[in-house]
């Protein structure tokens, strides 16, 4: 299976780029390009991508915006946002918007084919320095918003169990080692937690979890 991507990002030369490298894919076909927001939403609404490698900082419409309408309007679509530092002060709101996973500009070749691949499969690319700024920026907040999730009534004390883990940014071999089950299981319960709460991947599981009150940061000291 062919995975069609399109790539936004206002520099001609990142996007040549990245072009150049994931046509060489025998798996990847990149379908078309966009110099900015309303550009990307407009291409890959209209010629239907699995993945969009997106810019945060574009002209026109930044990508987090273009990121929200393109999840909105078709949620198949799978979102990489693009940024300059894994610190970047717009990851929390690109999660929000509906972003799978994030990936450094200047990160290696195989990284990049391999996000990609990752995203397109349904996964998250949710690296535990992004993890630890969500947390950061739940921690900040003198009186964080608590949201309902019903759903979470749903999950049985071990699925909860391991949501509180994966919003703590642990992977699943460390969710295995910490609850002393099999990594095997803890992605069998990984995927009954998304699908019960209802979230696109990992990213908005972990929002999840602390929109709800479901597990609660710990201010930095």
């Amino acid at each position: 299976m062919t995975i069609r991507v399109a790539i936004a990002d206002d520099q001609a030369m990142v996007r040549a780029g990245f072009a150049a490298l994931l046509g060489a894919q025998q798996d990847i076909e990149v379908t078309g390009e966009a110099r900015n927001g309303e550009e990307a939403v407009a291409m890959v609404l209209d010629s239907g991508v699995d993945v969009v490698l997106m810019d945060v900082r574009m002209p026109v419409m930044d990508g987090i915006e273009a990121t929200r309408r393109i999840v909105a309007a078709d949620s198949h679509v799978r979102v990489v946002m693009l940024t300059t530092f894994d610190i970047d002060e717009y990851v929390f709101d690109a999660i929000r918007a509906g972003a799978s996973g994030f990936l450094l500009k200047d990160a290696l070749p195989a990284e990049l084919v391999n996000a990609v691949r990752v995203v397109a499969a349904g996964e998250a690319l949710l690296a535990p320095s992004v993890t630890r700024r969500m947390i950061e920026r739940f921690a900040s907040e003198p009186a964080p918003r608590r949201t309902a999730v019903p759903e979470l009534g749903g999950l049985t004390d071990r699925e909860r169990e391991v949501l509180v883990q994966i919003a703590r940014g642990l992977t699943n071999n460390e969710i295995a080692r910490e609850l002393f089950i099999a990594e095997q299981t803890v992605k069998t319960h990984v995927s009954r937690v998304l699908g019960k709460l209802g979230v696109r991947d990992r990213a908005q599981a972990v929002v999840a979890a602390y929109e709800s009150g479901l597990v609660v940061a710990n201010p930095p000291r």
